[in-house]
C-alpha cells in the first residue's frame, strides 16, 4: 500500500489503522484497501445533506467500478464540497482519491480481488437498503427496523459479512495449511463482525435516535409498550431495559465467539491473534461501561479511554506467550 493511502487509513479510522498495522504481511494491503473501499462508499451513503436518490446513484457507480463492470471515472465532487457535519477532512480525501485506491486494488492477485468484491457486493448491498430505509429519517421523525431479522441482516451485511472476508483471505494467506474446522471458523467469524457491530449500536443509540435512526427492533419496543421516538427520553430506560439487555447480552455472546476465534488461530500466528484480540477486548470493554450507564442519556458519553485502550494493546502484547494470562484477558477487560 502507497504512503499517501496509508495515511488515508489512518485519518479515516485511527482505531483499524492500528489493527492494519499489526497484520502479517501477506494480507496487510488487501484488507486496508478493503477498509478504504468501504469506507468511501459509507461516507457516500451517509453525507445526507446529498439527496438519497445522488447517493444512491453514486453508490451504485462505485460499486460497479470495483466489480469491474465500468472503467468510468467517478464525480464524487458533490460529496466532496458537501459541508455536511458527518464527512471527515480524510473521509473527503479519501473520495478525492479514490482512483488511486481502485487502481491499487486492481492490481492485486485475482483471488484477493474475488474475495474483496464479494465482501464489498454484500456491504453495498446493505448500504443501499439502509438508505432506502431511513433515506428520510429526521430527527423529529424516527424510523426503525421492525424486526429483529431486521436487526440480524443489517448487523450481518455490514459486519458479518467482513468477518467471513477476514477468515477466508487470512485462512488463503497465512495459514493455508494448517489443520483446523472450517465451518466452525467461519461461523465465529461471521459473528465476531456481527458482535462488533451491536456494540456501535447499542452504544451510539442517542446518536442515531437524533439522526432520526432506531435500530432496536419496533416489534420488541411494543412489547414494553414503547415507541421509537420515546427513546429521546433518558427516563424511559427503565422500561428500555429487558428490550435493551437482551441485545447485550446478543452482542456479548457474538464477542465470545469472537474470542473463540482468536485462540483457534494458530498459536504461530502472533499478529494476527493480536490483530482480531484487540477489536473484541476493546468491545467486551465498551459493553461492560454500557451496563453501568443510562444509554439513552446523551451526556454520558461512553467510551473505553485513550489509557485504556493503550492498556489493552500493550497488555495483550506481554501475554501473548503465555497461555493462562492470554486466556483470562476476555474475562479481565469485562467479559463474561
Amino acid at each position: 500500500m502507497t504512503a499517501e493511502l496509508q495515511q488515508l487509513l489512518r485519518e479515516t479510522s485511527r482505531s483499524f489503522y492500528l489493527t492494519v498495522r499489526v497484520l502479517p504481511t501477506p494480507v496487510r494491503s488487501s484488507i486496508g484497501i478493503a477498509y478504504l473501499l468501504a469506507r468511501a462508499t459509507d461516507t457516500v451513503a451517509d453525507t445526507e445533506l446529498v439527496p438519497v436518490e445522488r447517493r444512491l446513484a453514486t453508490l451504485e457507480s462505485l460499486r460497479e467500478r470495483i466489480m469491474g463492470n465500468s472503467r468510468s471515472p467517478l464525480d464524487c465532487g458533490e460529496f466532496i464540497r458537501s459541508p455536511s457535519a458527518t464527512v471527515s477532512p480524510g473521509e473527503r480525501r479519501l473520495l478525492e482519491r479514490i482512483e488511486a485506491a481502485l487502481k491499487l486494488f486492481e492490481g492485486f492477485p485475482s483471488e484477493e480481488q474475488a474475495l474483496i468484491r464479494q465482501v464489498l457486493t454484500t456491504i453495498t448491498g446493505g448500504q443501499a437498503l439502509d438508505l432506502r430505509r431511513f433515506g428520510g429519517a429526521m430527527g423529529t421523525s424516527i424510523l426503525g427496523l421492525e424486526t429483529a431479522v431486521e436487526l440480524d441482516d443489517y448487523t450481518y451485511c455490514v459486519a458479518g459479512c467482513v468477518g467471513e472476508f477476514w477468515t477466508r483471505l487470512t485462512r488463503l494467506r497465512c495459514f493455508p495449511e494448517a489443520k483446523m474446522n472450517d465451518a466452525l471458523l467461519l461461523a465465529n467469524g461471521r459473528q465476531f463482525g456481527c458482535g462488533l457491530q451491536l456494540v456501535n449500536i447499542l452504544r451510539d443509540l442517542p446518536k442515531d435516535l437524533a439522526n432520526g435512526r432506531c435500530y432496536l427492533p419496533r416489534i420488541e419496543l411494543e412489547d414494553v409498550y414503547l415507541a421509537p421516538g420515546d427513546l429521546t427520553r433518558p427516563e424511559v430506560w427503565p422500561r428500555l431495559k429487558p428490550v435493551y439487555n437482551r441485545w447485550w447480552h446478543r452482542a456479548m455472546g457474538n464477542l465470545n465467539a469472537g474470542w473463540q476465534y482468536t485462540n483457534q488461530l494458530p498459536r504461530n500466528q502472533y499478529r494476527l491473534r493480536l490483530a482480531c484480540a484487540w477489536p473484541v477486548l476493546l468491545g467486551v470493554g465498551t459493553l461492560a461501561k454500557l451496563a453501568q450507564a443510562n444509554p439513552l442519556d446523551s451526556r454520558q458519553r461512553v467510551k473505553v479511554s485513550r489509557q485504556e485502550v493503550r492498556q489493552i494493546l500493550l497488555g495483550s502484547i506481554w501475554r501473548l506467550p503465555f497461555r493462562r494470562a492470554w486466556d483470562r484477558q476476555f474475562q479481565k477487560y469485562g467479559g463474561i
